[in-house]
């Protein structure tokens, strides 16, 4: 009776050990996950809400921590992506804007006035375009899982209102790493200067740079009506849509069922942290705005006329940059936006 017992006890501890994913043992006890801003940022809640669902759902077993500010590439978030595909960083929920250098198919969403509204956003991020996106970053070496958002980029600056084109002309702006967006505000007539975030915030304070252009959600946390910018245009002309990825080499380190649990806890987490990024900002929920204006911002809304105005003197640049995306692919986005359901 007693071996039997001990055979018994035996083949479970040993169907125990061959049912651990992948032998655990083997797994990091920390995976290193990238974001650019901070936690308290919809986008960095995505990536806690991320990271927490993995931990929970495997039991321990994939342990995942946050770094923001892009702390692991000395705050250049224009080498996210390399660093991601390398394996310096394990995981990120990363901008589409910040890996365009390496992937220009990503400039899609950069492209001025692209996308209308937000279910236009919807149309491409959750239907042909999504896929063909992913399928173009799965094959530059990163694996993707499921789709944030930053959110639609409007403009502030310290100088005064904006609300045509002649008025950018000769402002100093600090723009994200990406020659598109250089065209687009060099066509508008401002002075577009290249900078990090991480240096953005202390050159607007001193002074060194007019004006930026981010989602609603970064104007208000990191509080940028206290350095200067009393100036808020609201015009939609590009999104920021956000993608969870895993490094290929660490994924496949996973076993078949955690890369499951990863995956459906990236798509919950993405689908939260879009609704996150929205609230406060639509029409239907101006909360936000009127927070900021609250504080002494004032706050310009484009007028049918004047969004035409500022389509038309960037439409030079939509075109010479739709080869560059990818006449095939910008011709499907323009498709798929045009039958979405307003």
């Amino acid at each position: 009776m007693k071996l039997r017992n001990l055979i018994g006890a035996a083949l479970c501890a040993a169907a125990a050990f061959a049912l651990t994913p992948a032998h655990a043992q083997n797994y990091k006890s920390e995976y290193k996950l990238s974001i650019v801003v901070g936690t308290s940022f919809p986008w960095g809640q995505g990536a806690v809400i991320w990271s927490d669902l993995v931990r929970e759902r495997t039991n321990g077993r994939i342990n995942i921590k946050v770094y923001p500010g892009t702390s692991l590439v000395q705050g250049d978030q224009t080498r996210e992506f390399t660093a991601i595909r390398q394996g310096v960083i394990d995981m990120a929920v990363g901008s589409t804007i910040n890996w365009s250098p390496q992937v220009k198919q990503l400039n899609l969403f950069s492209l001025p006035f692209l996308m209308p509204d937000y279910a236009a956003i919807d149309a491409l991020v959750q239907g042909e375009v999504g896929k063909e996106l992913f399928k173009v970053i799965e094959k530059a070496g990163v694996v993707p899982l499921a789709w944030g958002e930053n959110g639609y980029r409007q403009l502030s600056n310290s100088r005064h209102a904006i609300s045509k084109p002649e008025d950018l002309k000769g402002l100093k702006l600090r723009v994200v790493g990406s020659p598109l967006y250089i065209d687009t505000f060099t066509a508008l007539g401002a002075n577009p200067t290249q900078m990090s975030w991480a240096d953005a915030q202390p050159a607007l304070a001193s002074g060194a740079v007019d004006g930026q252009e981010n989602p609603l959600s970064i104007y208000t946390g990191a509080k940028l009506y206290d350095v200067a910018q009393k100036y808020l245009t609201l015009w939609n002309y590009v999104a920021d849509p956000l993608v969870f990825v895993v490094n290929r080499e660490v994924w496949e380190s996973w076993s078949e069922a955690d890369r499951k649990i990863v995956r459906e806890a990236a798509i919950e987490a993405g689908k939260k942290e879009i609704a996150i990024a929205r609230k406060g900002v639509t029409p239907e929920d101006p909360s936000l705005l009127k927070e900021i204006e609250g504080h002494g911002v004032t706050v310009t809304s484009l007028t049918e006329d004047q969004h035409k105005a500022f389509v038309a003197v960037t439409k030079p640049v939509y075109d010479k940059w739709k080869p560059r995306v990818g006449e095939d692919l910008v011709n499907l986005a323009e498709k798929s936006i045009a039958a979405r359901k307003k």
